[in-house]
């Protein structure tokens, strides 16, 4: 008979468990094709359609067997295999399997139960196609004989509902229920038999179910007129009741049963053996069809099976028979371990999340009493938490925010315990992985850096790195390096640096002066690649060394001037009488700006001596009338750096009678004489010329001082660090090239109507003579000045 494949019904039915949650009932007939439709999940939980996606909707069962398919998009609950109620209920009615509709977020768990309806799909069956009926001959009318009733695996009104017989005039049959609502039949005697006239009678047995159209199953029984045996066994109880443990041995005795038989003789003679057993009764339990022992020929399963009924004959050797019935309840022992079921598992989780949801557990024990009962926990020190539901459902949660930089990843143990005796336990490890958000800027491993770069430096030079680490990991770890530009000088800082900005090394993309920039700083960024991006700041100071890269410049006396420089010396002055001084200074800073001076060539070797540090011409012995007049001397000056610069010095000198003398501008060539007549004539001229002078400079050094205290006050920047003259390369010491126990002036001369720099000298202030020849050192009060000679 094709399957119905219909839905039979659909229902919700509202029960009251033991929880105090709602169960709901959905019927359908067995043998459904795959992709049945069963009912609509979102209607029956009074849902939209979209909130099923949403909430994470699944189906789970029992037995992690997935009858269901649950589509989403539309809520209905489809079929994925043909049901057969006989192969998952057997004889049990109603056959229903209970099934869960997970809801996730929020968590909500829906029970429900499966009622799979019999169709009559199987047709009565006897045990054997023939059956041998003894029947004495001295039977009355009325007499009722057992017979071995048909099997049909249907239930309800599927089952078996009656029995007929063919047509004869000895017999009908009768149809009687058990206990459990189970038909069998009974062979009843109309008619007293005779051996002698018919030794034999057959007849047909019918077995028909309930079902629509009916099913039937026949077996022929045959009839033997025995002569008369009217004795048949008894047993001592017609029920016996026993209990055995599921863990016993296999062949432990179950019960013994006890049949007596009046008669003697042959018809006397018992044996015991299982009256219809069915396949499940002959293959668990064996009988010894002497003694009556019943033992067990399997292990039993309280789970699978809790009790059985055995009908045990016993039959004399003149083929009369008795029936007992043994009830025989199994016991239940701690023999289960306790299941675990994960449901639901997120991994991995983002850390700083606080509850959030890990997984959905599910435990159940099937044993019963206190040998069901379960304990969930976790093992060791973990920052999760179990969180029990309905119907032993548990939610793993994180206890508190995670961090993954303390620990990225937990392995988990989840244990359950029954409460039998002895209690058994099971373990379940899983390994969360805590994934990773941007909580931690970039670290630079220092503060603030410090580099120092030598000068004239080639450009594109490597000089040094920043470094910064990120606690996080992948993009949220990788960093960028980059800097804010202040403005250094005229130029901007990109012109200078450069940074990689993926391993924060640094470049130095042009040549250096330090005499144009002593040092810069900046700010690196290191920038992670996270959302929303951290960043953290550290601060680079670059140090430019000096190198003794400039020669000494001479300020005094001028060495491209057009007009001769000399110095005046009385042929009166004493040893040690200060000439001049020749100043000069280096664009070098340090020992490379500290300045010796040596004189290198001289008209007259011994009538001068230089001063190595501050550059003082004196003159070394007393001035004779043999020394020439005009003097012509070299002076070296060098630096102190490695290797050393120089430059030279020329100084003129003249040898006077006195300051009154009038200044002569002598050719490198011999002149002639100059007359004697003449030469009062040049002084007068020369004394008028100095005093004009001397008043001139007087002017020129007022303006001069008021115009250059002007200048300081709008224009400082004249001299900074960044002017062709550093002010850190002035000697503060007092023994180096600018002493500040020096004024100088500058005066300006016409010639041609160009104004140009002719010379400086400097005027001692009066003094008395003994303090005239003494080393300016010595006298650190006396400043001199320059004038226009």
């Amino acid at each position: 008979m094709k399957p119905n494949r219909q839905v039979i019904c659909v229902v919700f039915l509202l029960c009251v468990c033991e929880a105090g949650s709602a169960k709901n009932r959905i019927s359908v007939a067995e043998e459904m094709e795959v992709g049945s439709f069963v009912a609509n999940v979102a209607k029956s939980l009074g849902l939209e359609v979209r909130e099923l996606s949403a909430r994470g909707a699944r189906v789970l069962s029992e037995d992690n067997r997935q009858y269901f398919q649950l589509n989403v998009g539309s809520g209905d609950l489809l079929l994925r295999e043909k049901l057969d109620r006989e192969e998952l209920c057997g004889p049990t009615e109603p056959c229903l399997l209970p099934f869960q509709i997970l809801l996730e977020n929020p968590f909500q768990i829906v029970h429900a139960e499966l009622w799979i309806q019999d169709i009559n799909d199987h047709s009565p069956v006897f045990p054997n196609t023939e059956m041998l009926l003894n029947v004495p001959e001295s039977s009355l009318p009325g007499s009722v004989f057992s017979l071995k009733n048909a099997q049909d695996l249907d239930v309800g009104s599927n089952n078996i509902q009656n029995y007929t017989i063919s047509l004869n005039s000895y017999f009908h049959v009768q149809t009687r229920a058990r206990g459990d609502g189970r038909k069998f039949a009974e062979l009843v005697l109309d008619k007293a038999l005779d051996r002698e006239m018919q030794p034999e009678v057959t007849l047909t047995l019918i077995a028909l179910d309930g079902g629509s159209p009916p099913r039937s199953g026949a077996a022929q029984i045959r009839v033997l007129v025995v002569d008369v045996n009217d004795n048949a066994p008894v047993f001592s109880q017609a029920q016996y009741d026993v209990q055995i443990p599921e863990n016993g041995a296999i062949g432990s005795l179950v019960a013994t049963v006890t049949a007596t038989d009046l008669d003697i003789g042959n018809n006397g003679q018992i044996s015991y053996s299982f009256f219809q057993g069915s396949e499940e009764i002959v293959s668990t339990f064996e009988v010894n069809s002497t003694s009556g022992d019943i033992r067990t020929r399997r292990k039993l399963d309280f789970e699978a099976i809790k009790s059985y009924e055995v009908d045990i004959e016993a039959t004399d050797g003149g083929g009369l028979s008795g029936k007992c019935t043994v009830v025989v309840q199994v016991t239940d022992v701690n023999d289960n371990a306790p299941e675990l079921a994960i449901s639901s598992f997120t991994s991995p989780i983002p850390e700083n999340s606080p509850e959030t949801v890990v997984a959905v557990l599910k435990i159940r024990d099937q044993d019963s009493g206190d040998n069901g009962k379960m304990v969930c926990s976790i093992e060791g020190n973990v920052p999760f938490i179990l969180k029990p539901s309905v119907d032993n459902f548990y939610t793993l949660l994180t206890e508190s925010p995670l961090d993954r930089e303390s620990r990225s990843q937990y392995n988990i143990t989840i244990t359950v315990t029954d409460l039998g005796t002895p209690r058994l336990t099971t373990e379940r490890n899983i390994t969360v992985l805590i994934s990773d958000v941007n909580d931690n800027p970039p670290a630079f491993t220092q503060t603030a850096y410090a580099f120092y770069l030598q000068e004239n430096n080639i450009p594109a030079l490597h000089f040094g790195s920043v470094r910064a680490n990120d606690r996080d990991s992948g993009t949220n770890a990788k960093i960028t390096y980059s800097f804010q530009s202040p403005v250094t000088g005229d130029l901007p800082l990109f012109s200078y640096i450069s940074i990689n900005s993926d391993n924060g090394h640094l470049y130095i993309l042009r040549s250096l002066d330090y005499e144009a920039i002593q040092a810069f700083q900046f700010t690196v960024t290191a920038t992670d690649g996270g959302s929303p991006a951290l960043s953290s700041q550290a601060l680079v100071q670059v140090v430019v060394l000096d190198e003794n890269d400039n020669t000494p410049f001479v300020l005094y006396p001028l060495q491209n001037g057009t007009a001769p420089c000399n110095d005046l010396v009385p042929r009166a002055a004493e040893p040690g009488y200060l000439v001049t001084k020749v100043v000069a200074v280096d664009g070098d800073s340090g020992q490379n700006s500290w300045l010796s001076y040596q004189l290198l060539k001289a008209t007259d070797p011994g009538l001068f001596t230089v001063w190595a540090h501050n550059g003082e011409v004196c003159t070394a012995r007393p001035i004779s009338d043999r020394d020439a007049t005009k003097q012509r001397l070299l002076v070296l000056v060098k630096d102190n750096g490695e290797p050393p610069q120089s430059a030279v010095a020329t100084l003129n000198v003249l040898l006077v009678d006195g300051f009154s003398e009038p200044y002569l501008q002598l050719p490198d060539a011999p002149k002639e004489q100059v007359q004697v007549d003449s030469l009062t004539i040049y002084l007068i001229i020369s004394l008028a010329v100095i005093s004009f002078l001397f008043l001139v400079s007087i002017l020129m050094f007022i303006g001069v001082r008021l115009w250059k205290g002007k200048r300081d006050a709008t224009d400082c920047s004249r001299f900074d660090s960044n002017g062709p003259f550093p002010g850190h390369l002035v000697d503060v010491t007092g023994t180096g090239t600018l002493s500040h126990s020096y004024q100088y002036e500058v005066c300006l001369t016409s010639n041609s109507g160009t104004s140009e720099f002719k010379f400086l000298k400097p005027v001692l202030p009066i003094v008395p003579p003994q303090a005239a020849g003494r080393d300016s050192e010595e006298n650190p009060s006396l400043r001199n000045s320059y004038m226009l000679t």
